[in-house]
């Protein structure tokens, strides 16, 4: 076939010029979608220096036998000049049958009969690379740094700016650009605009280029995978309209700047030895808040979820949240500074908890597309904590996961240009703070912090971007910090260089004036009279505050209607439930629709299920979670359980989301209790008859301390739900420590909050080593807010012990026991967090089961679990020992004890830790008037566990309400730097020897 081909284009040879130039593809136009080579300057030159060959010489003709390749195949696959004249060849035809394309025309060269040939050179490739290098790398020479100074990038902008790069010169500044051809690539902005052929000169798009990416606010997006998204952002910044703004538009931001220069300068003034944390070289966010909220209330968002660090803090409650000026200085007044600014709740912790805030308030709207639309998470940073905080990172991982997933966070780094005392170059190895977005497929806005517009405009365009995609953005307000880490703070210790300019440098409200008269906008007349009325308000709100009253539904004040605080007394309720309900759901979740098929291990389990409860008998821990579950969903309660591997559950004993064995399909028992399922938003909504709300159990990244901070948002926003965070192993509630001690452990007593949210967290000693054994009691104890030596007020009428303590710490021994404390924590009118120490070898213990008829009406959860040896209690006065002890090593006691038949032992379990049941401690005690030793018996090391905690109180317990002087004696583990051992061998010869130990006392 090419044999016959060369033949026939030979014959036809003389129908072409006598000398052209073949491009190298198929296209008749410059493909602008595809990779071109790297210097273009090079291709350009050659369209104009190309030793020109002869039509069927040298590499032509392979090409040429390509191209009848492809059109022996497909005719239409080549341009219509070839299919023209392979027509024409393949019917005998060859003169004159070549007719070159339209897009091969700009490179070919016509000899006229009297004059030289002459190459008519095409622009169009050096332009496009010099478009794309300003849209890639523009922001990088845009003038981002108010003091001049941009130490975080090179001196130098990147030479691909340059249009000499790419082979122009400046004598091509004024020509008009030859761009022939057209472009179909699918773009918008220039490519898509110089494409439509209409004349411009080098020097205009320089000028354009410049304007739209080198001026104050740089957008970096060409590192994301999607051209959709990338011409999302070029249709809006690729236009004359952009960094454009009408007179009022300008004014009104000047108010809301001159509004956040004022608060400042006031609270300076009045409060000149307290530390504010203030947001002075910043102040430029505050009308980039107002203008982003303006802008999303007109879409129809109805709430946003801040979070934010201390710098610029009360600004931000004051000026965008509209926290009352009043109370604001009321509370300079008469609370210490730090009080005033909140207490810091660790570097970007907050950022998960807002997640899961703005994820439960999407939830109780309805949890449709459009509710995600209404509620809009916002994030502020600092540039270090950006930069260097995990928990960053983690919370943009959990942007797309199902079920933590908000639509969209819009990020703002308020970017001071240094970490405390730390530069930039030590604090992240990045050219920017905000580069961990370029992972995320994100776009990143830079502006300057000293121009209003641009700052105005990035956070305008931040909100339309969140709206139209769902996803995250990222504004980066390059600013400084006019003070130190605090106003009191000495910056020029460390700082030097970097403060003598900022010392130097005019506010931006200062600038922004100047600007305004220069360009003609305002008169100073308009601006003083703005600045005046601004002035005006501060002073008024600062003298009504001396004698301001907050209203009773003021910005702090609690939604929950009906809850009490912690002044006001909760009675205490039964948890237990009538047996049909629970035959009921025990019914539906060991059951799976028709044709769904399990696998056989759980078609056993199952089985398991719906037999021990409609017996009523031998319920396990699994069975016995998914009952308390079941019935709060019954009664309108919405329950969600999240962690690393919740579904199954980490030791395989839970199912609650089980897998078809031929298609993957999930099903949620659960969720399949009633017919109907509802969102209860209200304490004051009933349930729905034949409903349920709705369960959620859903696996989560491999992270501890942002999946425990979304929970704890979670749990936050109502008080209708049981909210449950598993640790894979106790242990790994390590990794959340910062989430534990700044927010669950303090935050009632920070913020007034409350939460009900329930961390389970798996802890046995079980010869598995010292990383999966202890899930480190000892810290939650410790932080326990209750005086040892102190006994409150015990009766059930008069008990607000709970109430006045941080959180709850049980160890449940009993399944029914678990059941009982999960319901515990929605049926009252308070909540509480709660440390649940989860078992992993009592959940398939032959003795750790339960009956239908201890959850069933009448029952409720029991802080202590008596002796429960008939003999023994109906013989109390032999007891000559009490031995307290919680968690799993009772079952192990108990049965050593039935081994050597022993009978002068009493085993008390607690099952509530803390807050330490006083009360019943003593009626145990006083049960065995001739108690000789009193035991405190743990697996834990001495120095962990329960017993620093437990022993006192047991001694207080004992010397107050039956003043005895009972003073346990300690059985355990010796003192250990880990945990637990590592070998079997060793466990189980410590197991033995505590065992050894209790009963040989």
């Amino acid at each position: 076939m090419a044999t016959q081909l060369v033949t026939k284009l030979r014959l036809a040879a003389k129908s072409l010029p006598s000398k052209v130039f073949m491009c190298s593809g198929g296209s008749s136009g410059l493909d602008l979608g595809r990779r071109l080579p790297l210097q273009a300057m090079h291709v350009r030159r050659a369209l104009s220096t190309q030793v020109q060959e002869s039509f069927m010489s040298g590499g032509n003709s392979v090409y040429v036998e390509e191209m009848y390749r492809a059109w022996l195949k497909d005719r239409g696959s080549v341009h219509k000049s070839w299919d023209a004249y392979f027509s024409a060849l393949e019917a005998g035809q060859t003169e004159n049958a070549f007719v070159p394309a339209p897009g091969l025309q700009t490179a070919v060269s016509v000899p006229g009969p009297d004059i030289a040939p002459r190459t008519i050179v095409s622009d169009s490739l050096g332009l496009s690379y010099l478009i794309r290098a300003y849209q890639f790398r523009g922001h990088e020479a845009a003038n981002l740094d108010p003091l001049g100074l941009h130490s975080f990038r090179p001196a130098n902008p990147p030479p691909e700016l340059d249009y000499k790069y790419h082979g122009f010169s400046d004598d091509d500044l004024d020509r008009v650009l030859n761009l022939k051809g057209s472009h179909k690539g699918g773009h918008k902005g220039f490519l898509y605009d110089l494409a439509k052929g209409k004349p411009v000169t080098l020097r205009k798009v320089m000028d354009t280029l410049r304007q739209t990416y080198c001026q104050t606010l740089g957008v970096e997006y060409m590192h994301m995978g999607s051209r959709d998204k990338c011409n999302w952002i070029r249709a809006r910044v690729e236009t004359p309209l952009w960094l454009s703004y009408s007179k009022e538009k300008k004014l009104h931001i000047f108010e809301r700047l001159a509004y956040a220069d004022h608060f400042e300068r006031f609270l300076g003034n009045k409060y000149n030895t307290a530390k504010r944390f203030g947001l002075d070289g910043g102040e430029s966010v505050i009308p980039g808040l107002k203008m982003m909220i303006d802008r999303a209330s007109e879409m129809g968002v109805t709430d946003f979820v801040f979070g934010m660090p201390h710098r610029g803090r009360l600004n931000v409650l004051v000026n965008v949240l509209r926290k009352p000026m009043q109370l604001m200085f009321q509370e300079f007044q008469v609370r210490k500074s730090e009080e005033v600014a909140g207490v810091s709740s660790g570097v970007g912790g907050f950022n998960t908890v807002v997640g899961g805030k703005t994820r439960a308030k999407q939830f109780y709207m309805g949890d449709r597309s459009e509710d995600t639309k209404k509620v809009i998470p916002v994030l502020m940073h600092g540039d270090a904590a950006f930069a260097g905080q995990g928990i960053v990172y983690e919370t943009m991982q959990l942007a797309k996961v199902r079920e933590f997933a908000t639509g969209g966070t819009i990020h703002i780094v308020v970017n001071n240009q240094v970490g405390f005392t730390t530069d930039p170059s030590s604090s992240r190895s990045t050219r920017y703070c905000t580069d961990l977005g370029k992972a995320f497929d994100i776009p990143i806005f830079h502006c300057n912090g000293d121009d209003p517009l641009s700052v105005t405009t990035a956070f305008e365009l931040a909100v339309d971007w969140r709206q139209a995609w769902g996803e995250d953005c990222i504004i980066d307000v390059v600013c400084y910090r006019r003070h130190g880490h605090n106003e009191l703070d000495q910056p020029l210790f460390t700082q030097p260089l970097l403060y003598s300019q900022i010392q130097k440098h005019p506010s931006t409200l200062e600038i922004y004036h100047d600007r305004l008269m220069k360009d003609g906008t305002a008169t100073e007349a308009e601006l003083q009279a703005i600045t005046a009325e601004v002035h005006a308000a501060y002073d008024k709100a600062f003298e009504e505050s001396k004698t301001w009253q907050a209203a009773k539904d003021d910005w702090l004040s609690s939604k929950w209607d009906g809850f009490k605080s912690p002044g006001q007394r909760s009675r205490v309720r039964e948890t237990g439930i009538h047996a049909d309900r629970l035959r009921e759901i025990g019914a539906k979740i060991g059951s799976v629709p028709e044709g769904f098929v399990l696998h056989r291990q759980l078609e056993k389990i199952l089985a398991a299920r719906r037999k021990t409860v409609e017996e009523g008998k031998g319920i396990d821990w699994g069975t016995a979670e998914a009952l308390a579950f079941g019935t709060l969903l019954l009664e309108g309660n919405h329950v969600r359980l999240t962690g690393q591997d919740v579904e199954r559950g980490t030791f395989s004993h839970r199912h609650c989301v089980l897998h078809d064995q031929k298609t993957n399909e999930t099903y949620t028992p659960l969720n399949h209790i009633r017919p109907q399922i509802t969102n209860v938003r209200s304490t004051r909504d009933p349930p729905i008859p034949n409903s349920q709300a709705r369960f959620i159990a859903r696996n989560s990244i491999l992270s501890e301390y942002g999946v425990l901070g979304f929970e704890l948002g979670y749990s936050l926003e109502n008080p209708n739900n049981l909210t449950l965070w598993e640790a894979q192993f106790g242990d790994f509630s390590n990794g959340a420590q910062v989430m534990i001690d700044q927010f669950i452990a303090s935050g009632e007593n920070k913020w007034l909050r409350q939460s009900g949210l329930v961390m389970l967290l798996p802890h046995g000693y079980d010869g598995q080593g010292p990383e999966h054994s202890s899930c480190r009691p000892e810290r939650f104890l410790q932080m326990v807010d209750e005086d040892e030596d102190v006994i409150p007020p015990m009766g059930e009428e008069e008990r607000q012990q709970i109430q006045h303590t941080n959180w709850q710490v049980v160890n449940c021994t009993t399944p029914a026991n678990y059941y009982h404390v999960l319901r515990r924590q929605v049926h009252r009118d308070f909540r509480k967090p709660l440390i649940v120490i989860a078992p992993k070898n009592l959940l398939r213990h032959k003795l750790a089961v339960s009956n239908l008829e201890d959850m069933g009406e009448g029952t409720r959860f029991r802080r202590i679990e008596r002796e429960k040896c008939p003999d023994i209690r109906a013989h109390h006065e032999k007891v000559t020992k009490v031995v307290f002890v919680t968690g799993k090593i009772y079952y192990e006691l108990f049965q050593e004890r039935e081994a050597r038949g022993i009978k002068d032992t009493a085993i008390v379990r607690i099952e509530q830790l803390a807050p330490f049941p006083f009360d019943k401690v003593a009626d145990e005690l006083s049960r065995y008037p001739n108690v000789q030793k009193v035991v405190w018996c743990q697996e834990e090391p001495k120095n962990g566990g329960a017993y620093f905690y437990c022993a006192p109180r047991i001694r207080t317990a004992s010397r107050d309400i039956l003043n005895k002087d009972l003073q346990p004696i300690y059985v355990g583990r010796a003192p250990m730097a880990a945990p637990a051992g590592g070998l079997a061998k060793v466990h189980a010869k410590e197991q033995q020897g505590i065992l050894d130990g209790v009963f040989a006392l």
